[in-house]
């Protein structure tokens, strides 16, 4: 349902806020663990054990690697391997959590009819428009 501009606009505007406020997070949380060591410097090592902080070149060049890609991903979507192509039933019968009832019942009725059109054949016309 998250799917409407409003909110990707307001994801989007979370995630510039989040990267805009994570030298002041980090300049807060240095703060509060130096004020435990009565005023001493904080170590990164205590800042480890709180929270990952990890330089923006490296999230970058990692990002950039992974653009570039190892052949590893075709792009393809991964569906079940126990699950039929053609009808999109799953081995208990039961279609994907994604299509909506109507075209469940679409492809249902479609199957059927090729089941009981198999011994005769079926030379009437569907009713509706023609085009």
């Amino acid at each position: 349902m998250a799917k409407s501009l409003r909110s990707k606009w307001k994801r989007k505007m979370r995630a510039e806020k989040r990267k805009k406020n994570a030298p002041k997070e980090l300049a807060r949380l240095k703060l509060a663990l130096s004020l435990g060591k009565k005023g001493e410097e904080a170590v990164m090592s205590d800042m480890q054990e709180i929270a990952t902080v990890v330089p923006v070149e490296k999230i970058k060049k990692e990002a950039e690697v992974n653009m570039a890609g190892d052949g590893e991903d075709d792009g393809g979507m991964d569906l079940d391997s126990k699950r039929n192509k053609k009808t999109l039933l799953n081995e208990h019968g039961q279609y994907p959590v994604w299509m909506s009832q109507r075209q469940a019942k679409k492809l249902k009725t479609k199957r059927m009819a090729q089941k009981v059109g198999k011994g005769k054949t079926n030379n009437r016309k569907k009713k509706g428009i023609a085009w």
